[in-house]
């Protein structure tokens, strides 16, 4: 006589749960949060003889906290893993100096294991597209905008950043994002910063040999450091070099190519068909020795210092 095995209960909320923690790196994540916690209750706890209630419990206050704040980060936002990951990581050892011995090794030692769990994991792919993961926006660069940074042709350039003022847009002009040139011009700053990162994804801009599939990164405000732009028109190339670069207002970036050090610690490359960049970025992330491959952005307000146009 066959027994029928007793069905679990719940089974539609556990089968979404299995579902929603395929998705994103959970196990990670997981540990993160776990890690932060240790760090918590350790100068919360009664051993008021072994663990240090001054600055040491202060210090794994804030850690443990920002640790379970990050492993919410890879539950929710599962986007930003690359970036959130590595403060994780370098949280988890800071707090072995700060902290009472990062809780006693055991909240240290949980971060480093989910940190690196989480930055491993990668979604499958979709198998349509071959592109990762369920999560990918694609932006259809509608509504009006006023085009006001880094225009094709490098004088024109320099005069709308001399000025500040973009150039006005012909009556009856399409929105959205106009056409990009042939080749992308390549800009290198020391010191990228963007401020109220918003949306990253991928979209194709037309060109004059055809559609172009760039990375497209949307923010209120970022500031460049030790500006370098080359780009050629017209069989000559030119140069386009500033101190300081401010792009304010709704600033939209679409580029081929992304690279550069987070943190200047974690050196990584981004492009429209392999590391994508997250969604949601932190305010405190910047990124040191940045090259890019610009097909276009658009910005609502420029302000510049030692701007200088070079032509060879």
């Amino acid at each position: 006589m066959l027994l029928s095995r007793p069905r679990l209960p719940l089974a539609g909320q556990r089968r979404r749960l299995r579902a929603w923690r395929r998705t994103r790196p959970f196990w990670g994540g997981l540990l993160v949060v776990l890690g932060g916690v240790e760090l918590l209750l350790v100068p919360l706890s009664p051993l008021t003889v072994l663990v240090s209630l001054g600055l040491g419990g202060i210090a794994a206050i804030g850690i443990g906290a920002a640790l379970v704040v990050a492993g919410l980060f890879l539950w929710f936002l599962p986007q930003a893993r690359a970036y959130v990951s590595v403060h994780a990581l370098l949280l988890s050892v800071l707090s072995f100096l700060a902290t009472n011995l990062g809780g006693f090794l055991v909240g240290m030692a949980l971060g480093i294991a989910g940190s690196a769990l989480a930055f491993g994991w990668t979604p499958l792919p979709v198998a349509a597209t071959g592109e990762e993961g369920p999560y990918e926006g694609r932006p259809r660069g509608s509504g009006p905008r006023a085009l006001a940074v880094l225009p094709v042709l490098p004088v024109l350039l320099a005069a709308v950043l001399a000025t500040g003022a973009p150039p006005a847009r012909a009556a009856g002009a399409p929105h959205g994002p106009p056409t990009a040139p042939r080749t992308p011009p390549t800009v290198t700053t020391s010191l990228f910063a963007p401020q109220g990162f918003a949306f990253a994804g991928v979209t194709e801009l037309p060109t004059a040999d055809g559609p172009l599939r760039v990375l497209v990164l949307r923010m209120r405000a970022a500031s460049l450091t030790d500006y370098r732009l080359r780009t050629r028109d017209g069989g000559e190339e030119y140069g386009l070099a500033a101190a300081s670069l401010e792009l304010r207002g709704d600033v939209t970036l679409y580029l081929t190519k992304f690279s550069g050090c987070v943190e200047g610690l974690l050196c990584v490359t981004f492009s429209p068909d392999g590391l994508p960049a997250p969604p949601v970025i932190p305010p405190f992330v910047f990124m040191t020795r940045v090259s890019a491959e610009q097909a276009l952005v658009t910005s609502d307000l420029i302000v510049t210092e030692g701007l200088r146009l070079e032509a060879s």
